[in-house]
């Protein structure tokens, strides 16, 4: 395998949470009287850390979000988890085949590390992400477009930029990991391919990505 690290994005890449994550939040916006579709909040905030939800609300409509916006959201989205959450199809046997060859991963993902954490548990993919694996926008001041969790991910894993390469579900994604200097491949089950176009490859099936990896 070519790359020295393999970065993987968490929600719709790892675990198939932005349905479920994206119509509460949607839901939860048009309660508080902000209203969002599904499509909306899918465009606007899939792959952000929730520090963006209150950044555009803010903007658009010149009113913040509760205090507890991000707690009770948090709160809906691991009830959802504990109740419907699954791995994306396919995931299993990209993990295995990594350990197989010996090629180092990781999750670097715009969720909190309780989000990781409950969507792993959930799923039972915590056996394949101990500690030292698992990267959050908690820990670094900039989330998603910006590269600075990327490349924090990199550092904490010991290989350079240039030879990591970072699954992607999302615009955001992509754009971090393209300024992070790093390969990217966009995941399109659940994004328009158009949408990931500054990627070096698209797959829309978890299934492939074993292939392009090399």
């Amino acid at each position: 395998m070519r790359y020295e690290l393999v970065i993987f994005d968490n929600d719709g890449v790892l675990v198939d949470s932005e349905p479920l994550s994206n119509t509460l939040l949607a839901g939860y916006l048009t309660e508080l009287g902000h209203p969002t579709s599904y499509e909306d909040s899918l465009r606007d905030y899939m792959g952000a850390a929730l520090h963006r939800v209150h950044d555009l609300v803010l903007e658009r409509s010149g009113e913040r979000l509760p205090a507890d916006f991000d707690d009770v959201f948090h709160a809906r989205v691991f009830a959802a988890f504990e109740r419907e959450l699954q791995p994306v199809p396919g995931v299993v046997e990209v993990l295995e085949k990594l350990v197989a060859e010996g090629v180092p991963y990781c999750v670097a993902s715009s969720g909190s590390h309780e989000r990781i954490r409950v969507g792993h548990r959930t799923t039972g993919l915590d056996r394949w992400f101990g500690q030292g694996r698992v990267f959050s926008s908690e820990d670094v001041g900039r989330g998603k477009p910006a590269p600075d969790l990327f490349l924090y991910a990199a550092e904490r894993m010991g290989v350079a930029p240039e030879k990591c390469v970072v699954i992607e579900d999302s615009p955001l994604g992509v754009q971090a990991a393209v300024a992070a200097g790093m390969d990217v491949y966009g995941f399109t089950a659940m994004t328009p391919a158009e949408r990931l176009k500054d990627a070096d490859g698209l797959f829309g099936d978890m299934r492939e990505l074993a292939g392009l990896l090399g």
